[in-house]
């Protein structure tokens, strides 16, 4: 599932009280997107690292009144209105912590705490075998919750990225090495590699305009040094541009580069610049390029502008790659 799909799923289980559990390798956003859907749901949200928990710390401290002995609860559980209580790298808790959750889960109560009726609970958590700290969730806990498996999928990203003010060299730079999105092998000991976490890193990294004398290593050090330097290598390329603004105000005569990493950026600056004003020429220069960054730039032009489709341009665009569009 990706993550539209797994933010769907969430918005049904929720609201019905029904536990989830969300599996996905590390740096992919689970965390994220459980954040984003109770926002979104208009709820509350605790997120609770379950990893830094002892057994006893879900169920709190003992006190005596009258000689009965009763449980303090802990502060970080919720007590009343309506929210989503987040246990994040649940797998990775000792086995002992997980065993003081399934009461939590299953019964919405630990002791002498329960949990107020408008709380949800979600976890989430690293596959096994993707090497990370993990243990073997007991099947009893297991049973308890609807189990979502995350999948990194670039046009799901691309769209949340757009949305987001991510840098137009960066969304170019996965446009063309899609690959690179999320390059995870658990197989070697990589202190740092692709993610959309990560390039969510770099994208902050460029936005406070590095010196450039430690950018590339600043890169290195957060998506490594394989696509740091693929990228180091766009970026160079990316800011020899031709001027966007010169080819839109000459669509007809202006220069068409032959390789294909430069197509893929100058296709992303001109779709940005997409408006009332210069659909007609992005449209006209899409139909002098190769048919399929022709497609590319104009269907993220008309996402930026859906004025871009009632150009006389589109019009004659759509009739001459009508068997690329079938």
């Amino acid at each position: 599932m990706n993550a539209k799909q797994i933010k769907l799923s969430l918005k049904t289980l929720i609201p019905l009280k029904q536990p989830a559990f969300i599996w996905g390798a590390p740096g992919v956003g689970k965390s994220q997107v459980v954040k984003q859907v109770a926002q979104e749901l208009g709820r509350e949200l605790t997120d609770i690292r379950a990893v830094l928990l002892d057994p006893v710390d879900l169920r709190g401290l003992p006190s005596v009144k009258e000689d009965v002995a009763h449980w303090c609860q802990p502060s970080f559980l919720p007590t009343q209105g309506e929210g989503v209580l987040f246990l994040d790298e649940l797998n990775a808790a000792p086995p002992l912590v997980q065993a003081a959750c399934y009461q939590l889960v299953l019964d919405r109560r630990v002791g002498e705490y329960v949990l107020p009726d408008g709380w949800t609970v979600v976890a989430a958590g690293n596959r096994e075998s993707d090497r990370a700290v993990t243990h073997r969730m007991p099947s009893a806990l297991a049973n308890r919750f609807v189990h979502l498996d995350f999948a990194v999928d670039v046009d799901t990203w691309l769209e949340w990225a757009e949305n987001g003010g991510i840098s137009e060299e960066l969304l170019a730079f996965i446009r063309f090495r899609p690959k690179l999105l999320h390059n995870f092998d658990p197989k070697k000991n990589e202190k740092a590699f692709p993610s959309p976490r990560s390039w969510e890193f770099v994208a902050r990294i460029l936005a406070s305009t590095p010196d450039p004398e430690v950018e590339l290593s600043l890169l290195k050090g957060t998506v490594g040094p394989g696509a740091a330097a693929e990228f180091a290598g766009f970026s160079r390329m990316f800011r020899q541009l031709p001027d966007p603004d010169a080819v839109i105000n000459q669509p007809s005569t202006a220069s068409v580069p032959e390789e294909p990493a430069t197509l893929y950026a100058l296709c992303e600056a001109l779709a940005k610049r997409a408006g009332e004003e210069t659909a007609e020429n992005i449209v006209t220069y899409a139909s002098r390029l190769p048919s399929e960054f022709g497609v590319l730039l104009v269907r993220d032009a008309v996402k930026n502008h859906r004025g871009v489709v009632e150009t006389p341009a589109f019009s004659h665009w759509t009739a001459a790659n009508a068997d690329v569009l079938l």
